[in-house]
């Protein structure tokens, strides 16, 4: 009888785990999670043995210990005790994790898990919602907007990342950053031959014989063969660690002497645009010598310079010390134009999205994620184009045989006397060219590093 009794009961928790589990498949195509990552993350979680699989009994103690750890984290939020999580908790939780949203934006991802519409979230929709989700907390979905994702376009302008204590303690950052650093390497090589053209144009793009796309190739290829089309590109690589550890101490730096504390709260974003504009004024002031250097490399004739060193001891000895400062003034002011754009246009694409997605769940795909990217450092880009123009002809004035030494405001104005408004966007078609394939690799190789790394969740 006992035994008869205890099949029955077998065949109804089976029966009741198949329907969670069918539940499990439709939540996953929901979620835009990838089953792959759900079934990695759950077996590694419950498979004891660690023979790679999970039998009925690991199943349900991961279950179960899953639970338990969901009901924790559940009165860990539920601040006032009541049973129930409203907007307002949901909100405080995610800015104690480093992510600022507002009440409405708060309010969506409510959304995503209230079931019944009462606007809040009790103890079974809660436990519902995660019990098979690969995500185990508020953290996790922080993540997706916490972190964008590290998209390399020539360009390292951008407000840097916000970042918890526990995270910097842990060495998830210095990961994060090597892997966006090696994925901006690969990204810059694979695009150099246009990021050439682009400095090619700015510089000689009023001449008849190489003002545009093809003729600049052809006169590129002609003067030094195809491998002429990655000249530059060495120092261009070399210069995107130090840049990227100079900029994250500043911020972090920054951003302590803005809040007094460093225990006090998140910055908002009107403050973030201003220390991540300061942070990349700092980096960009004691990496520049290295901008001027790229600049002259890029243009050089074969035969030119020998090395990184010959160059710069070159420029030394002809122009003196301030040569390597050439352009510099242009350059800070295209900072803040490309810094701001980059972060409102980011910011208004995100809560676009959340406003229209108030159904399933908060948190965006790959392709949200790189297209919000894309986009706001494009707007950047277009935004500070005509200052970076500027600098790069100040950068290589003193390289171009018979070119007058111009200050910034009479440059531009020559610019415009003869050329029109359209010469101060002399190359930005090959620019917008190196868009896709740097994304691309950009993304591809920074999602590869962060395996490697062990930075993926």
């Amino acid at each position: 009888m006992c035994a008869c009794v205890y099949v029955f009961a077998l065949c109804i928790m089976m029966n009741d785990i198949g329907k969670k589990v069918l539940n499990f498949t439709h939540r996953l195509t929901e979620t835009h999670v990838g089953c792959r990552l759900c079934k990695r993350s759950i077996v590694r979680a419950g498979d004891v043995n660690h023979d790679g699989q999970l039998d009925f009994e690991e199943f349900t103690e991961y279950l179960r210990s899953h639970e338990k750890r969901l009901k924790l984290m559940f009165r860990s939020l539920d601040r006032n005790n009541d049973g129930q999580l409203d907007v307002g908790e949901i909100q405080q939780s995610l800015h104690n994790l480093g992510v600022d949203v507002t009440l409405e934006q708060a309010a969506k991802i409510l959304q995503s898990m209230d079931k019944d519409h009462s606007m809040t979230i009790d103890w079974f929709e809660w436990r519902d919602h995660f019990l098979f989700n690969p995500l185990h907390n508020m953290e996790e979905i922080a993540q997706y907007w916490k972190h964008s994702v590290m998209l390399d376009i020539g360009e390292l302008l951008t407000v840097p990342d916000e970042f918890s204590e526990k995270e910097k303690q842990s060495g998830f950052v210095w990961r994060q950053l090597m892997a966006g650093a090696v994925a901006g390497s690969v990204s810059r090589t694979g695009t150099a031959p246009l990021d050439r053209l682009k400095v090619f144009l700015q510089v000689h793009g009023q001449s008849s014989d190489k003002g545009n796309v093809w003729r600049g190739l052809h006169a590129m290829v002609k003067e030094g063969g195809l491998t002429a089309l990655w000249r530059g590109n060495g120092i261009n690589v070399l210069k995107i660690a130090p840049e990227t550890a100079i900029k994250f101490l500043a911020y972090e730096q920054i951003k302590c002497l803005m809040r007094g504390s460093k225990e006090a709260g998140t910055l908002k974003v009107q403050e973030r645009f201003v220390a991540g504009s300061l942070a990349g004024a700092t980096a960009q002031t004691v990496i520049y010598p290295m901008e001027v250097l790229k600049t002259r490399l890029t243009l050089r004739k074969t035969g030119q310079y020998s090395s990184v060193a010959d160059c710069a001891k070159q420029i030394l000895q002809k122009e003196g010390i301030l040569a390597f400062y050439k352009g510099y003034l242009p350059n800070m002011l295209g900072i803040v134009p490309y810094a701001g754009i980059d972060l409102a246009v980011y910011e208004t694409l995100k809560n676009a999205w959340l406003q229209r997605h108030t159904e399933g769940s908060p948190h965006p795909g790959v392709l949200v994620l790189v297209g919000c990217g894309t986009v706001s450092s494009t707007c950047g880009q277009l935004a500070s184009y005509p200052l970076a123009l500027i600098r790069t002809r100040m950068q290589a004035q003193a390289s171009v045989k018979g070119a007058p030494q111009l200050s910034m405001l009479t440059l531009f104005r020559s610019i415009v006397a003869q050329e029109g408004v359209v010469g101060l966007y002399r190359g930005i078609a090959p620019n917008f060219l190196k868009v896709i394939p740097a994304v691309s690799i950009s993304y591809v190789v920074y999602e590869h590093m962060r395996k490697v790394l062990g930075v993926g969740t």
